[in-house]
């Protein structure tokens, strides 16, 4: 666990450093979700309808947005040759890269959204809703974002080809976020909504970390 935690401690660090990048990816998702109000009208049932669906929309193309640089500084200085030719597991640098990654871009959007949520309407426990929504489901877009991240590391237009690979599997993950917060509105359970992002996590966690390791080495060869 040493080199999970050195690995994990040292992109964070690197990820304060460039914090302007993550601001722009926070600023965004901020912009895109106070976007749709104009454009959709003040209406209150008709925002409170599409606010769940509109955030977790943002928070897909921002979390999209940071997705590019989760291998490719290592990959460009050097770095990710040296840790693949490690005797340490490549699977925990690579889960640490991914945490460390999600802790960055995934739980600010988590912090702020109870904050879009009120310019939607939504009330107190809806919007608690929503903020749980994605604590569960944005771990779930970077883990599928690295698959992404790590098949198209070092192409010519990475950053169109990443979208066009992840933006299929991050639908379903969309729609039982959104849909937590649309069944607790209409008074329904969300226990399935959220038992089935949890098992996506989980699923993720067990396998992705190993698909990124034997893409980063056909990058690296």
């Amino acid at each position: 666990m040493s080199v999970f935690l050195a690995v994990l401690r040292r992109d964070l660090l690197l990820a304060w450093r460039g914090r302007a990048d993550l601001l722009v990816a926070l600023a965004f998702f901020v912009i895109v979700a106070s976007l749709f109000p104009f454009g959709v009208g003040a209406e209150p049932n008709q925002l409170r309808a599409i606010g769940p669906g509109v955030v977790w929309v943002a928070a897909l193309l921002a979390s999209l947005l940071a997705l590019p640089r989760m291998f490719s500084q290592d990959f460009e200085a050097g770095v990710l040759e040296q840790l693949l030719l490690s005797p340490e597991p490549a699977v925990l640098w690579v889960g640490a890269k991914i945490l460390a990654h999600w802790l960055a871009t995934g739980l600010p959007l988590v912090l702020i959204s109870p904050l879009l949520g009120l310019m939607y309407g939504l009330d107190g426990d809806a919007r608690l809703v929503l903020a749980a929504s994605l604590l569960v489901g944005t771990p779930i877009l970077s883990l599928l974002g690295a698959i992404g991240a790590a098949l198209t590391l070092g192409l010519r237009g990475a950053g169109s080809l990443l979208a066009l690979l992840v933006l299929p599997l991050f639908v379903p993950v969309l729609v039982f976020g959104a849909g937590a917060v649309d069944a607790f509105a209409g008074g329904m359970g969300v226990s399935a909504q959220f038992s089935l992002l949890g098992a996506g996590v989980l699923a993720s966690a067990a396998l992705v970390p190993f698909a990124c390791v034997a893409a980063l080495r056909l990058a690296a060869e």
